[in-house]
């Protein structure tokens, strides 16, 4: 009887080896990907660049579509095997158009990276209404993956990796107000939300998808010193959470938790490559390793039951189907 990961069944750490200081170039070694195709969003910045110089490092060809494509240039031009394309996640026709002209290339998708998102906004909406760290880090996900499905079934052994986060924890999935209609803008229960939805979109997409060999996983890259995401994010939020002091200054212990970028990109590159995931999808990964299932209120490592709920997740996607007008159907 096949497995699947609904309500954290295999949810458990295997003993891949690697743990939080491990890097991305750590866990791809040995790995061969010459003649493999990959998608990675949000590739020419942060933790994205690092998965894009890893994987290309290793053999494969990747695509990277930028919305600012001079920047992309900029910080890819000593990397191989890359190709540049436009998109911007916050744009549906955008979504489609680069899509449409990866499947008309005709090519396998062996491996989607949806790494690109946002953190910690100020409440914008997105041309649906829809609240835009809900937009960007979850539903243009599904939006995409959606569109590139040909593609990933024509690999015959296809992963997509989705960068969630901790994050998770702040909030589960609001179903009744999710784009904050009715009830106070907080920019952590946003962005908490939208990452619960890409864990439980991660856990639907592959019960859906390992039928035609096309696994799924969700990703924590850890907290990471030198990216952009939190540039939008307020100091007075920092602050309450306990990252700086009342001057601004990062707090010693909190500087000497973060992981450099070629850490932060590590589990994602071992999901993608990993062997030992041949069989196993579906779950959730931190430090390089599945992540342990875990309870309580307070925020700590491993991923909360709420983002691995059956019922949670199909009706995520029904609601999502429903927001991006995609009937998202695998066959």
């Amino acid at each position: 009887m096949e497995q699947n990961n609904y309500q954290g069944a295999l949810q458990r750490p295997i003993g891949s080896g690697f743990n939080a200081s491990s890097t991305a170039s750590d866990v791809i070694k040995g790995i061969d990907l010459t003649g493999k195709i990959a998608i990675v969003t949000g590739g020419n910045t942060g933790i994205g660049l690092e998965t894009t110089k890893t994987l290309a490092a290793a053999g494969a060809t990747i695509i990277v579509p930028a919305r600012d494509i001079e920047k992309a240039k900029k910080n890819l031009q000593d990397t191989i095997n890359v190709e540049l394309e436009t998109m911007d996640l916050m744009n549906l026709d955008s979504i489609d158009a680069f899509a449409r002209k990866f499947l008309a290339s005709g090519r396998p998708l062996h491996l989607l990276v949806n790494n690109a998102g946002i953190m910690w906004v100020p409440l914008r909406r997105d041309s649906r209404g829809i609240e835009s760290q809900l937009s960007t880090n979850y539903l243009a996900q599904f939006q995409l993956t959606a569109r590139l499905w040909p593609a990933l079934k024509k690999a015959n052994g296809a992963r997509v990796i989705n960068v969630s986060s901790q994050g998770h924890q702040f909030a589960s999935f609001d179903f009744d107000d999710p784009n904050f209609r009715n009830r106070e803008y907080a920019t952590l229960q946003g962005y908490g939300q939208s990452k619960t939805a890409v864990n439980l979109f991660s856990l639907e997409l592959d019960n859906r998808g390992k039928t035609f060999n096309v696994r799924t996983y969700a990703v924590h890259p850890g907290s990471i010193g030198g990216t952009e995401l939190g540039r939008e994010a307020p100091l007075e939020l920092f602050q309450q959470m306990g990252f700086c002091d009342a001057e601004g200054n990062m707090l010693p212990e909190i500087a000497m938790s973060l992981k450099t970028i070629p850490q932060g990109a590590a589990t994602t590159v071992w999901c993608a490559t990993s062997p030992m995931l041949n069989t196993i999808g579906g779950v959730y990964c931190e430090d390089g390793d599945i992540a342990e299932l875990v309870t309580g209120s307070s925020i700590s490592n491993g991923v909360k039951m709420y983002s691995l709920d059956e019922i949670n997740a199909k009706r995520l996607w029904k609601l999502s189907e429903k927001l991006t007008g995609i009937l998202f159907d695998i066959y």
